[in-house]
């Protein structure tokens, strides 16, 4: 019997000491978490825009934000990462325009007057173009001589009541926007 404890004994010994010596295995990195970027990061007009504040005001998430400077003019483009639309666009130019000069040169006909926005602006809804569905557009004179647009670009095969509606949520996101700080 004092065979067969030492046997034992010498076995469990034996895997004890193998288990300490075997090589750790090596699990595979954590996915990086996913980090969002503010559209104010890329610079230009977007810095006068806000995923969050637009999501706010039209019910649509976008996280991709592109802006282009040229001259005078400041242009960012907003979209959904995997999505070509809707896009949304907003344009600041500065300008030396008065309210009389916007109402000849810039207001589209049929469109529709807005208050309590700049000096003076306007809301349309556009008709389908290309490949492209129905958009909205609303453009202002800000108070302190820059103009400004917003238009967004539905998918095609958007309702064009939806592109009416559109103008709406556009002009309360427009009032959100500070050109000032451009």
């Amino acid at each position: 019997m004092g065979a067969r404890t030492w046997l034992a004994a010498s076995a469990v010994l034996l895997t004890a000491g193998c288990a300490a010596e075997a090589t750790p295995v090596a699990l595979p990195p954590a996915a990086p978490a996913p980090v969002e970027v503010a559209a104010a990061s890329s610079g230009g007009a977007c810095r006068l825009l806000d995923f969050g504040v637009i999501a706010k005001h039209t019910g649509v998430r976008f996280d991709v934000a592109a802006a282009v400077e040229q001259g005078d003019t400041h242009v960012c483009v907003v979209r959904a990462e995997r999505k070509l639309l809707p896009e949304l666009t907003l344009t600041v130019t500065e300008t030396s325009i008065d309210t009389s000069g916007f109402t000849q040169d810039v207001l589209p006909r049929g469109a529709t007057k807005v208050s309590k926005l700049g000096k003076i602006a306007y809301r349309q809804k556009l008709p389908k173009s290309g490949k492209t569905g129905p958009g909205a557009e609303v453009g202002w004179l800000a108070t302190e001589g820059r103009l400004a647009t917003l238009r967004w670009t539905c998918p095609a095969g958007t309702d064009p009541a939806e592109a009416e509606q559109l103008t709406g949520k556009l002009v309360n996101l427009a009032k959100a926007v500070d050109t000032r700080r451009l």
